[in-house]
């Protein structure tokens, strides 16, 4: 049997971690992660990191094993996926990914295009301007420089307008010239599965896991990490709003309204991102039995 990659992606509160660990049980499989904020160690509740049970039901890999203070991007992530899958496939015949990181998918899958070296001095210039100024001056910048690219990524992560403003401060060319799109070829199947479900639905699920965030004690993990906000992995979804809270710019009610607002805008940037792709297959979460088959037919 030829080695397969079952790639299950979807928007975030779909479910996707759920749905993985029964496959993967089922097959006596594991499991690489492929979202680019639980890879943090000091993230736990703001990024809905699996469960220790979860974790425990089926082995993970690139689940909070870096530092928010270390450097990280999806190309340093290609090169140690592809390196884990290689080391996972000599035991196994089917390997999972699962996660909403759709550049992080793609780096496996299909590669992603060399991109210029970045001058140190104009990295700290990006970073100073999102220190100073906040995400709306990058996205102000890169939406003038680079339409195509500003459309298309999620705007409010801030290492994705980083690195369009530092390709364009470094050459005078938008990103999105960079980015051939050149699908590198790999030694192992793919197969490509999305989850969806009704739009209230979805909704409903987002607005219930940031109230159970909220229980767990969101507040006290994001508090514990006030003093180094301004790093790149904070300024996300679910973190940055809190931080608002606590800087005393907003209150805890406004606070939650923005986490579940953001976050189904993020949903909606995944769902567009996923959907790019034409051999991708669909299916509701709770279809466990239709996508096993789904998959059986692909090992074929």
């Amino acid at each position: 049997m030829q080695k397969t990659l079952v790639v299950i992606a979807g928007p975030t509160a779909i479910g996707k971690t759920n749905l993985t660990i029964k496959l993967a049980k089922s097959y006596n499989s594991e499991i690489i992660s492929a979202d680019s904020r639980q890879i943090f160690k000091e993230m736990t509740i703001g990024t809905a990191v699996p469960e220790p049970e979860e974790l425990a039901a089926v082995p993970h890999h690139f689940i909070q094993n870096i530092s928010i203070h270390d450097h990280y991007n999806a190309s340093t992530y290609e090169h140690e996926a592809l390196a884990k899958l290689q080391a996972l496939f000599e035991h196994h015949d089917i390997i999972f990914m699962t996660g909403g990181s759709g550049m992080y998918i793609e780096a496996v899958c299909t590669g992603i295009d060399d991109m210029p070296d970045i001058d140190s001095k104009i990295r700290k210039e990006a970073k100073k301007l999102l220190e100073n100024e906040g995400i709306e001056a990058l996205q102000k910048i890169l939406k003038t420089v680079d339409p195509d690219y500003f459309t298309e990524t999620d705007i409010s992560n801030p290492a994705r307008l980083i690195r369009g403003v530092e390709i364009y401060w470094q050459t005078g060319k938008p990103f999105s010239s960079f980015r051939k799109k050149q699908i590198r070829q790999r030694d192992f199947n793919i197969v490509r599965i999305s989850l969806d479900t009704d739009r209230q639905e979805l909704h409903n699920r987002i607005n219930q896991r940031v109230d159970e965030m909220i229980k767990k004690g969101l507040i006290n993990e994001v508090k514990s990490l006030s003093q180094w906000q301004e790093l790149v992995p904070l300024k996300t979804v679910g973190y940055q709003e809190i931080f608002k809270y606590l800087n005393g710019e907003i209150s805890l009610t406004e606070a939650k309204a923005l986490v579940k607002r953001n976050t189904r805008r993020y949903a909606r940037k995944q769902l567009s991102w996923f959907r790019r792709n034409k051999s991708t297959a669909w299916f509701a979460p709770t279809e466990f039995d239709t996508i096993k088959k789904h998959i059986n037919h692909a090992l074929k």
